[in-house]
């Protein structure tokens, strides 16, 4: 200490004196090295020794701070290691939240849950929307007013443009609405878009498999051309063959501006244009009548076929009977525990080694070595820890028993196939035993129709989703966007929708020794913040699709008449 003390004061006041002599302690245990102490054998040793050194003359502190800094994050992730070759490695804790140990707090908790005495009226009571934040869908008051068009004739057609719409349900969905706002732009003719055959959803349907065509083109028939077919004459200018129809390469969230100086010109030069692919090729920032163009596709225009609505129905009213108990009100639930989400997210579950080696096909086979390039670095913990793994069923079951909902409570799980489901969806099914999948709710031949066909499924999916009273998202994607979207035009803008805190779970749930009280308030407060965002206006970098307000609706002012937006109105 003294030699420490001595050493600092005498650089710090800058004196010449010679020093005190020095510790006796410290002299005899000098060695025969001119005073020097053992010799430093490895590179780390000289490392540390260089660093304790600078940081004891203090000049060295700013210096090294940073370095000091970055080099004890990156030990904390595990990528660098000052293990002493030939020593005994100390095996660090693993970080918090970055191990699945659900199933071990689900063991210690279940008692708990057994005889806990939540509440049965706990979807009656799951959203507060503030006084005065109601909003009304009121596209009706801008196109029509009592059945007659507030619009002029619509102008001579430049051309028809043709799109092609690829990926999945919902992703087709944004392509549709987002054509139709293109075709409005360019007055063009808007020929129904066509579905791209995807590797990955693997579904043929076409448009009118999916959607209501005649329903489409009637709702649109005020503000935008639509006609099923590229007419007879106009394909025989192209020699009978579309593909000879010039496609445009356009960049994705291109601006209105774009289409009219790129596009305009060779639609009137050629009277016919394609554009494909058309997934997300025009900007969220549009001038109001083109967003209100969108608006009316996406949530008045598109309505799904009459074989989807028909069985959609009767699984909505099925559900509704089911939860009697709860006033004919339930949980839906979009769960991604699929084989492809979970190899994807390269999270590590309980499995072990069968778990790696399914994963590691499940992504050499949907991925071709995209998770083996040299220097990619894959850190499930890391992975876990920032909310990026699916929750499991049961991580899933046990949020919304801590949330309030008791085991009366009716849940539908949006899904496709989940991974191992045998296995990871009895816990939930334990948790929530009126739970309801479109297999059990619908009958093998009522499914039979829309086998082979994901899209269709989905849209079964998206229906029963669409109308429960609290809707539960779970790892992002489309699904839930859209349909946040729409149940925020159908509930006043209220989404009604519980969005997990999935980097606070991860700490939870990797807790084996959490009390019940702890978790339930956590859970609380979890669906209290859920509450909170449900109403939302969109930002201007936003999507309407997602927040509906202020370009789609109107919000209600105290005499109960629609207060228009200026951002809002079609022209």
């Amino acid at each position: 200490m003294h030699g420490c003390s001595r050493l600092g004061s005498g650089r710090l006041s800058g004196s010449s004196s010679p020093s005190p002599p020095s510790s006796p302690r410290l002299r005899h245990g000098r060695g025969k090295g001119g005073g020097r102490g053992p010799k430093l054998q490895s590179f780390t040793e000289r490392i540390v020794h260089l660093l304790l050194s600078a940081v004891f003359r203090r000049r060295g502190v700013l210096l090294f701070a940073p370095l000091v800094y970055i080099s004890g994050m990156l030990i904390y992730m595990g990528t660098l290691s000052f293990d002493v070759p030939g020593s005994v490695a100390i095996r660090r804790r693993p970080t918090p939240g970055s191990t699945y140990r659900s199933p071990q707090v689900f063991e210690m908790l279940w008692p708990f849950l057994e005889v806990d005495g939540n509440s049965s009226d706990a979807l009656t009571n799951a959203w507060h929307p503030k006084v005065g934040q109601s909003w009304k869908p009121c596209l009706s008051t801008r196109v029509t007013k009592a059945g007659v068009s507030t619009k002029a004739e619509l102008p001579s057609s430049t051309g028809f443009l043709i799109i092609e719409a690829n990926g999945g349900l919902n992703q087709q969905r944004l392509s549709i609405c987002d054509a139709v706002a293109v075709a409005g732009l360019l007055n063009a003719t808007l020929v129904i878009p066509i579905f791209h055959l995807n590797s990955v959803w693997r579904d043929s349907s076409k448009f009118g498999d999916i959607f209501d065509e005649e329903y489409f083109i009637d709702t649109l028939k005020n503000d935008v051309r639509i006609v099923k077919h590229l007419p007879e004459d106009v394909l025989q200018h192209f020699d009978n063959n579309i593909s000879n129809i010039v496609n445009l390469r356009v960049k994705a969230w291109s601006s209105p501006s774009y289409y009219l100086k790129r596009v305009l010109p060779k639609l009137l030069a050629m009277g016919a244009v394609r554009i494909a692919p058309f997934s997300n090729r025009l900007a969220h920032a549009v001038p109001p009548n083109i967003q209100g163009l969108r608006c009316l596709a996406n949530y008045e225009a598109l309505r799904f076929s009459k074989p989807i609505r028909a069985l959609a129905e009767n699984m909505v009213d099925r559900m509704f009977k089911n939860s009697s108990l709860s006033g004919g009100k339930y949980i839906s639930v979009h769960l991604r525990f699929e084989e492809d989400m979970v190899a994807f997210s390269c999270c590590i579950y309980d499995g072990g080694e069968e778990e790696k080696h399914e994963m590691d096909k499940a992504r050499e086979r949907g991925w071709r070595g995209k998770f083996n390039k040299t220097g990619r670095v894959i850190r499930p913990g890391a992975n876990r820890i920032n909310g990026k793994c699916p929750l499991t069923p049961l991580e899933v079951g046990m949020m919304l028993r801590g949330m309030g909902f008791d085991n009366t409570t009716s849940v539908y799980v949006a899904s496709g196939k989940i991974y191992k489901e045998k296995k990871y969806i009895s816990p939930l099914r334990q948790l929530f035993p009126r739970l309801e999948t479109k297999e059990t709710i619908a009958s093998p031949d009522e499914l039979a129709p829309f086998k082979g066909h994901s899209s269709r499924l989905a849209a079964l999916d998206y229906t029963v989703c669409l109308h429960s009273e609290v809707f539960v998202t779970t790892q992002g994607g489309n699904f839930p966007h859209f349909l946040m979207g729409h149940r925020r035009y159908l509930y006043e803008g209220h989404a009604k929708t519980i969005k997990p805190d999935k980097r606070k779970l991860a700490l939870l749930f990797d807790n084996p020794h959490i009390r019940w009280d702890s978790f339930k308030q956590q859970m609380r407060e979890m669906l209290h913040h859920s509450d909170l965002k449900g109403i939302e206006l969109k930002k201007p970098s936003g999507s309407l699709y997602n927040f509906p307000m202020p370009d789609c609706m109107c919000q209600q002012i105290d005499a109960g008449l629609p207060q228009m937006s200026d951002t809002a109105t079609l022209n």
